[in-house]
C-alpha cells in the first residue's frame, strides 16, 4: 500500500483555487525510470511527472497548472527531488514529504482508493470502480487515474485491463511495466 498521512498533506479542488496562483518551483534529472519531474508550491509537491524530455515535462506542468508562474529551481527543490527520488526506490515506503494535492472529490476518491492497493498488486479499472462505489464509472475512473499529477505516489500503474494486460499510463507502459516489477520483486523479498 502507498501510506500516505493525509494531515501532512494539503488537498484543493479547482474550485478553491484563485485565478493566479502562486509560484510552482521545479526541478528534474536522470534516473532509472527516465527524467524525473518534481514540482512544488509552498504546501508541498504538487506534481512529479516522468518522462524522456524534460521540455516535455516542463510543457505538460505549465499546461496542468496554466496560471502558475513555474520557476526552475534546482537549488530550492533539491531537497524535495531528493526525498521522493530516493522514496521511488524504496517501494511500499512511507510518503515522507508534503504533497499539495489537487483534484475534484472524485478524483480524489479515485486516488484515495489507488494508495489502499497494496504495494505489488494490481487491480482492473472496473474492481477500482466498484471499490469507489461507482460500478459504472468505468470511464471516469480511468480518467481519474489519467488525471493524477503526482506519478507514483498516487499509483495508478497499479491499475491494469481486466484482462490484467498493462495499458494507459500516461508516463508509458515501459514504467509501468518496470514499476510493477520493482514492486513486485520488493514484496517477494519481504
Amino acid at each position: 500500500m502507498t501510506a500516505i498521512d493525509r494531515r501532512s498533506h494539503s488537498q484543493s479542488t479547482p474550485k478553491q483555487r484563485p485565478d493566479s496562483e502562486p509560484p510552482i518551483r521545479y526541478a528534474f534529472g536522470a534516473t532509472a525510470m527516465g527524467h524525473v519531474l518534481v514540482a512544488a508550491t509552498q504546501r508541498g509537491v504538487c506534481a512529479i511527472a516522468l518522462g524522456d524530455d524534460s521540455k516535455a515535462l516542463v510543457a505538460e506542468l505549465q499546461d496542468r497548472f496554466p496560471a502558475a508562474t513555474l520557476i526552475h529551481d534546482e537549488p530550492g527543490v533539491a531537497d524535495l527531488y531528493g526525498r521522493v527520488t530516493a522514496w521511488m526506490e524504496t517501494p511500499g515506503a512511507l510518503v515522507d514529504f508534503p504533497l499539495d494535492i489537487r483534484g475534484t472529490p472524485f478524483q480524489r476518491s479515485v486516488w484515495d482508493a489507488l494508495c489502499r492497493i497494496p504495494t505489488g498488486q494490481t487491480v482492473s479499472y472496473s474492481e477500482l470502480a466498484e471499490r469507489v462505489g461507482q460500478p459504472r464509472a468505468v470511464r471516469a475512473v480511468a480518467g481519474a487515474c489519467g488525471a493524477n499529477a503526482l506519478a507514483v505516489v498516487i499509483p495508478c500503474h497499479r491499475v491494469v485491463r481486466k484482462d490484467g494486460g498493462l495499458s494507459g499510463y500516461r508516463w508509458g507502459v515501459q514504467r509501468k511495466r518496470l514499476l510493477l516489477s520493482r514492486e513486485q520483486e520488493v514484496t517477494a523479498q519481504a
